[in-house]
């Protein structure tokens, strides 16, 4: 059996500041979310080679996996585990978040260890857990597809590939995985016979027991570092130990990046562990937790019913038609 790692317990205080910043929120008369924009400046040709390099399995040891197998857009841009399958079919360490509208994040990974997402889309390629190659290997199959190098020098004007390229393409075309047009931003910008009573009565819940404290902005989240297990510990045989792993500090011990709670509907289980499986038991869990509050059933819903108004227009194109192989291309290593 696995240990359990007890997540540090912080006082009460937190949850009386979350009152007070929505408090000071609802006076200024300024609502804590803001619209999604959409998606400005992006480099076409940057972010169409990137949408095929986001698809395209040859990045990875095995020829199977890509981007989109932990981050599918058909999905949500997770994978709806609890954690990843990664390399030879090993479990992941961590949830997978979401892609979508991660341009809007202060850092990328749960623990923040990539500044942006350029830094974040060469992690998961060298990774042994995850697409189990290298560097050097992704640019040599790619520099042995003509139509890439043809890509690649029109995109970059060089003729030699490199992993700087590969990762600028990719994280532009994340870029353009913004999810605008909510309902709930429609009732922001004014429409309001757009939501249900009950949709209402759960964002007034939100703000007025604290959640805004950490899910507010554009992406609803996604702009700080919390404790998991504020005011009760959070108990988990996840090893995952957040923002220290980076910064060494233990004061940092189990903080984590709040995710954004955009589509979340779409983006079950929930938390880094993947433990809560549904909105409901996350509401409550994160309740408890986090604010020290115990929703009733019907407050709970209404909360949730809020949720569900975030998700946004999904990602819609066609699907990228890859350039071939050829003969020098090395071939995938799926079970070795």
């Amino acid at each position: 059996m696995k240990p359990k790692y007890r997540m540090g317990t912080f006082p009460t205080l937190f949850a009386a500041l979350s009152l007070t910043f929505a408090g000071f929120a609802a006076a200024a008369g300024d609502e804590p979310i803001t619209p999604i924009k959409a998606p400005t400046g992006i480099h076409q040709g940057k972010a169409e080679l990137g949408k095929k390099l986001y698809f395209d399995p040859r990045l990875s040891k095995s020829g199977f996996i890509s981007c989109n197998s932990c981050h599918n857009l058909s999905l949500g841009g997770t994978d709806n585990l609890p954690t990843a399958i990664g390399d030879r079919w090993q479990q992941g360490p961590i949830n997978s978040p979401t892609v979508l509208n991660s341009s809007l994040n202060l850092a990328q990974f749960w623990d923040g260890r990539a500044a942006d997402l350029k830094a974040q889309a060469g992690g998961p390629i060298a990774n042994p857990k995850e697409m189990g190659f290298t560097h050097e290997l992704a640019v040599n199959v790619l520099a042995t597809i003509p139509g890439y190098v043809s890509e690649f020098r029109h995109v970059f004007g060089k003729d030699k590939i490199d992993m700087d390229q590969v990762t600028e393409a990719i994280a532009e075309f994340e870029k353009t995985l913004v999810t605008p047009n909510s309902r709930f931003d429609h009732w922001l910008r004014g429409d309001e016979k757009i939501l249900t009573a009950d949709e209402k009565a759960g964002y007034a819940l939100f703000k007025k027991s604290g959640c805004v404290a950490c899910h507010n902005g554009e992406a609803v989240g996604g702009n700080s570092f919390q404790k998991m297990g504020l005011v009760e510990p959070y108990k988990t045989s996840n090893p995952a130990e957040g923002r220290s792993a980076v910064t060494g500090q233990d004061a940092e011990r189990f903080s984590f990046k709040v995710p954004t709670l955009r589509n979340v509907e779409l983006t079950y289980p929930y938390f880094h562990d993947g433990a809560a499986h549904t909105l409901t038991e996350a509401v409550n869990l994160m309740g408890r937790l986090q604010l020290g509050k115990k929703f009733s059933t019907k407050e709970n819903a209404q909360i949730v019913a809020f949720l569900k108004t975030l998700t946004g227009d999904q990602p819609s194109f066609a699907l990228p038609i890859l350039p071939p192989s050829t003969d020098k291309t090395p071939r995938p290593v799926p079970f070795d």
